[in-house]
């Protein structure tokens, strides 16, 4: 309590005091039983009340009967009478007990009031018959003030609040009371004086009457007041729901609308916007982007920036907007905020280009306020900046973008304000009521059988109808981002892994695995995630496992058992963690291609809305995978020889340039052997063309299989093959030359029974003997007919087989 307040509350007091012992030391009562009776009234009517519509305070009907006693009673007994109503006002359904010094408050300001209005009602100026208007406006002018100030300054001093404004919200409003009051009290005084006092009193009940009356009339008011506050609040709260609900659409979190309300309409109240003005601020923040329901879904969702056309389509939304709008009709100015919600201070924003004062305060407050907590917001083209750093931002943009009192004065309230959001915000998570998520039942799939299972039932709350809606346009921008996706490579590899990334947005999992049909056998195209390497070893026949009964049967598997796939878990020391599997079939037009199955580590983990999902894309992803592979396939036949499997020419060209790169920084050594099959025109024509294309897959083979890992063996064409062998040295390639021919002349036996087949070689080594494939190979050529002529001149001469082979490899490397 401030001095001021003590120095003010003592006056009172004293005041009281000298007003009450003045009155009752000359008192002398002549008749008890009319104080008791007067003193009684006055006591019930102090409990009698009425709260008036659209005020804060209530009245007392004692103040009538305080006036009729100093019109009619000596002021001592008017003393008594108000003392004991203001002892059962303190007290009589009292919510707090006052203290001590409030009850000697309320009794002598209450002193003090009767004895200026008894001062003023007896002056000797208001005696004369014709002055009898002026004497009762008089005191009940008298009688409001002294009743009313003294509370009103009180509490302004102790609370540290304007006396004057306190007066005029919770007392001036029952001044004309006090005026009817001092003409019912005159009234009183007449029949009294005429009828006798007791007599009068016969009126008490026509007081009564008008009283419960007039209460019962307050009261319809109040409920009709109260009902139209409820109106308005559902009309209200349907705006807010419907404006979050567009907004769910926009961002992930209504959050962005809560503190843009808050803010604004506590801004526009310090800025000294009148009530409507703050009404239509207070719609406009949650409804100013009601226009973006004519934007396309894929640009307000888009990722990345704008093209110059999406922005231009973007920036009709304040004016369809403000459209929308118009037709509600408003009482209040929503529409030219909704409009001017994006123009700038200086000029540069849209629709119309608005300048400074010309657009309107609301709108000035709305637009700073909208940044700074769209900055703080995730949003899909960047991640939320902290609230700090946000509202940089916006004081860079002062003056610029923002009006500059405003930015101002959202720098100074700004942690008043987020602190009223996050308790708002706190309150509001306190009242929702907490709703059980429940799932139907799946189907699982444990021993090859499809049974009844029990679904999912999450833990925690279901999520609110905000967070569906949101759910619902990720969903189709997920959806619609993977359809773009998925045709934008051919490689297998990159489609694979772009739908994994893309498809666990939606169906989130553990770990995944593609099979593609090869026959009668499912292999893994593609694995991730837990156990991979288990899943990418697996070869899973049509009809068996969970994958294999997907296959088969054309149908999806809900929340099945990953362990029934043949071979995943064969080791009984191996553990997995996954627990559930989703599995749907991969159809073309040419029937099942493959199967796509998800597993994640609970039991019954995936829902419906994960098959639906799954189902959706199931024809995209088996249209990309499709693609994926046949371009696979194409790109292989194009570098590898269809007949032996081997690399064809092309691929040896691009390889021997990689391997001389290679050898050249690490100044290692690189063979190159050209080998032609002797007598394989003899095999064709004795034989048959499908006998000569078996000893060259038989050939093909056996090369491969006696060849080291970092050899490289392709068919250059014809009857013609060539070995790439890194780091093999001249001694080194006579012993393998010798093998080849052995193992070319097996073939020949094994594929047709000949035994005239042999293999004439030519080598020739990088860097010595050239400096790219041509020249290599060109001379390894040379050596090989070099090598052919030798051989037949050998034969001729008639040497041993044991010396020909050794003898040829000498001048297949020289």
């Amino acid at each position: 309590m401030t001095t001021q307040a003590k120095i003010y509350i003592g006056a009172v007091l004293a005041a009281g005091c000298v007003v009450i012992v003045q009155a009752l030391a000359t008192w002398q009562p002549d008749n008890l039983i009319r104080l008791a009776v007067y003193v009684a009234i006055t006591l019930v009517a102090s409990g009698m009340k009425l709260r008036l519509p659209g005020v804060t305070g209530t009245i007392s009907l004692h103040f009538l009967f305080l006036l009729i006693g100093i019109v009619n009673r000596a002021l001592p007994e008017v003393l008594i009478a108000g003392a004991g109503a203001t002892l059962v006002q303190c007290f009589w359904n009292a919510k707090k007990r006052p203290t001590a010094i409030q009850l000697a408050f309320n009794v002598c300001a209450t002193a003090v009031a009767v004895g200026a209005t008894d001062f003023i009602y007896h002056l000797e100026a208001f005696q004369d018959p014709n002055l009898w208007a002026v004497r009762l406006g008089s005191t009940s002018v008298v009688f409001f003030f002294a009743n009313t100030a003294p509370v009103a300054l009180v509490i302004g001093l102790t609370e540290q609040r304007s006396p004057a404004s306190i007066w005029r919200e919770c007392y001036f409003w029952c001044f004309p009371y006090y005026l009817v009051g001092a003409t019912l009290a005159a009234s009183f005084g007449f029949l009294s004086r005429s009828m006798g006092e007791f007599t009068a009193l016969l009126g008490l009940p026509v007081v009564y009457v008008v009283f419960r009356a007039y209460g019962l009339y307050l009261e319809k008011l109040e409920a009709e007041k109260d009902h139209a506050k409820q109106m308005a609040s559902l009309h209200l709260r349907t705006i807010e729901a419907l404006a979050l609900a567009i907004d769910a659409k926009d961002h992930s979190t209504h959050g962005h609308l809560h503190r843009v309300q808050i803010y604004s309409t506590e801004l526009g109240r310090e800025m000294g916007l009148g009530e409507p003005d703050l009404e239509a601020l207070h719609a406009a923040a949650l409804l100013h982007d009601i226009g973006k329901l004519a934007v396309p879904e894929h640009i307000i969702s888009k990722p990345g920036k704008l093209t110059f056309e999406e922005f231009e389509k973007m920036k009709v939304h304040p004016e369809v907007g403000a459209d929308i709008l118009e037709r509600v009709k408003f009482p209040y100015p929503v529409v030219p905020i909704v409009r001017s919600h994006h123009e700038k201070w200086d000029g540069t924003g849209y629709p119309y280009g608005l300048k400074g004062e010309e657009i309107p305060l609301a709108a000035r407050i709305l637009a700073t306020v909208d940044c700074l907590d769209a900055l703080a917001s995730e949003r899909q083209y960047r991640r939320a900046l902290p609230l700090g750093e946000a509202l940089k931002v916006v004081v860079s943009e002062s003056g610029k973008s923002y009006d500059p009192q405003v930015v101002a004065l959202l720098v100074q309230r700004m942690d008043e304000l987020e602190a009223k959001v996050q308790r708002t915000a706190r309150i509001e998570e306190t009242e929702r009521d907490p709703v059980e998520a429940s799932l139907e039942p799946g189907e699982t799939l444990l021993d090859g059988q499809e049974v009844s299972g029990t679904a999912m039932v999450p833990n925690g709350r279901q999520q609110d109808f905000l967070a569906s809606i949101a759910a619902a346009r990720q969903e189709a921008q997920s959806l619609y981002e993977l359809a773009q996706n998925l045709g934008n490579s051919l490689s297998l590899k990159e489609t694979m892994s772009v739908m994994a990334g893309r498809l666990k947005r939606m169906v989130p999992y553990d770990g995944m695995a593609v099979y593609v049909r090869r026959g009668d056998v499912l292999k893994p195209e593609y694995v991730g995630g837990e156990d991979s390497r288990i899943f990418g070893a697996l070869a899973i026949p049509m009809g068996q496992g969970l994958s294999g009964w997907v296959a088969q049967n054309r149908k999806p598997i809900l929340n099945g058992n990953p362990s029934v796939e043949p071979g995943y878990l064969n080791d009984p020391k191996v553990f997995s963690i996954l627990n559930s599997a989703l599995a749907v079939p991969l159809e073309t037009a040419e029937g099942v291609m493959g199967v796509l199955a998800l597993y994640k580590s609970g039991r019954d983990a995936f829902s419906k809305d994960h098959l639906r999902v799954l189902m959706a894309v199931s024809s995209k992803i088996s249209i990309a995978v499709e693609n994926a592979i046949k371009y696979k396939e194409a790109e292989s036949s194009a570098t590898t020889d269809y007949l032996t499997a081997l690399p064809n020419a092309r691929s040896l060209f691009v390889h021997l340039d990689q391997e001389m790169t290679r050898v050249a920084q690490s100044k290692a050594g690189l063979a190159v052997l050209v080998c032609d099959i002797d007598g394989f025109k003899q095999v064709n024509d004795l034989y048959g063309h499908l006998a000569g294309n078996e000893v060259l897959s038989r050939v093909a083979a056996r090369f491969r299989a006696m060849c080291r890992d970092t050899d490289y063996v392709a068919r250059m064409g014809g009857d013609e093959f060539v070995v790439v062998a890194p780091g093999l040295s001249a001694e080194a390639a006579v012993k393998k030359i010798v093998a080849l021919d052995q193992a070319t002349a097996a073939a020949g036996a094994e594929a047709c029974g000949c035994k005239f087949i042999g293999l004439s070689v030519g080598v020739s080594f990088f860097p010595a003997d050239g400096q790219n494939a041509e020249e290599l190979l060109a001379e390894a050529d040379r050596r090989m007919y070099r090598a052919k002529q030798a051989r037949k001149k050998l034969r001729a001469e008639g040497a041993s087989p044991e010396t020909i082979v050794p003898s040829m490899a000498r001048h297949a490397i020289h």
